[in-house]
């Protein structure tokens, strides 16, 4: 029992760090170290907490967006995300933020099909025909977008859009799952 927990374990270990070791390189926090690209993915994630009040996740991942877009290190950029409850469009909600910091809307492309990490990067592939682009979230989740295109065939590079301060166990557990979950989601994506 303890050999099969201590596997276990080491399997969970090895996705999350390998993962991690994997986009180190492609990964950037500062502006001036990141090369352009035509286009830039903004991951979907809700504007508002279940709570109440405005994620900071969103928040900061639409700041990024502006920043590149600003600084010309991308063109276009492509909200992706969630959209299959009646109320909810997560897509909408980040083109009307970057609207109101004052991007045109001609700049930007809503993807209402990406509904997980895998469905946003190869949708960007496939539907939008760029083998080369820029995702925009977090730096843990940047590192699992990379490792999924980069798994795919494609050159993508990520700019890591703040995060949150505190550690976060629900987080930090949830992306522990998400990690296996894209091992998984690329092994079988070859079967597509």
């Amino acid at each position: 029992m303890k050999r099969i927990f201590f596997l276990i374990i080491s399997f969970i270990v090895f996705c999350y760090i390998g993962i991690s070791f994997w986009s180190i390189k492609k990964n950037y926090d500062f502006i001036d170290s990141i090369p352009y690209n035509t286009f830039g993915v903004v991951l979907g994630t809700s504007k508002y907490l279940h709570g109440g009040g405005i994620n900071a996740y969103f928040k900061y991942r639409i700041d990024a967006a502006y920043f590149l877009f600003r600084h010309k290190k991308v063109r276009y950029i492509i909200v992706s995300g969630d959209n299959r409850e009646k109320n909810y469009n997560e897509p909408k909600m980040m083109k009307k933020e970057l609207i109101k910091k004052g991007i045109p809307s001609h700049f930007i492309y809503e993807d209402f099909y990406g509904i997980s990490t895998l469905h946003s990067v190869l949708r960007v592939h496939k539907v939008f025909h760029q083998k080369k682009f820029t995702i925009i979230s977090q730096k843990f989740h940047n590192e699992r977008a990379i490792f999924i295109g980069n798994c795919l065939g494609l050159d993508v590079i990520g700019f890591n859009a703040k995060s949150m301060i505190t550690f976060d166990i629900k987080i930090e557990l949830r992306e522990v799952f998400a990690r296996i979950k894209a091992l998984w989601d690329v092994f079988c994506s070859f079967y597509i």
